[in-house]
């Protein structure tokens, strides 16, 4: 490609809202932590690696019985009050990373290198760990 000569009307996004293709057999719930598997389908989260985390899902999906990407989730980025793991987050632990535990709990630590990363930590009160997606 050649340098631009001329304004060009570029195609943006808001990064806020969206969607992707479910793994096979994965259902995930509104409300669900998301993540984008190795293989590049989206998948409810767990404790295990090479996992993305994408946001939260804006819609129930079932893929049960279906092959990959035969249906799709809509995911929102931005901060969310989640659950707690067994490793407690705490205020000391704002703007660090947390882990993911399952498809609505972090953790403070990658438990030995045995979870992937979820997001950081904005905010620690009443309503849960807050996590920038």
């Amino acid at each position: 490609m050649t340098a631009m000569t001329n304004d060009r009307n570029t195609k943006r996004r808001d990064g806020v809202k969206f969607s992707f293709p479910v793994a096979a057999n994965k259902k995930l719930y509104t409300g669900a932590i998301v993540v984008i598997q190795a293989d590049g389908y989206a998948a409810p989260a767990s404790t295990a690696l090479t996992l993305r985390a994408a946001g939260i899902a804006e819609n129930n999906a079932d893929a049960t019985g279906a092959a990959n990407g035969a249906i799709s989730v809509q995911v929102r980025r931005g901060v969310f009050a989640l659950k707690q793991g067994a490793e407690p987050i705490s205020l000391a632990d704002l703007g660090k990373v947390c882990y993911l535990v399952d498809d609505q709990t972090v953790t403070k630590t990658d438990g030995a290198g045995t979870r992937s990363a979820a997001g950081i930590v904005r905010d620690v009160n009443a309503d849960g760990v807050w996590v920038e997606f």
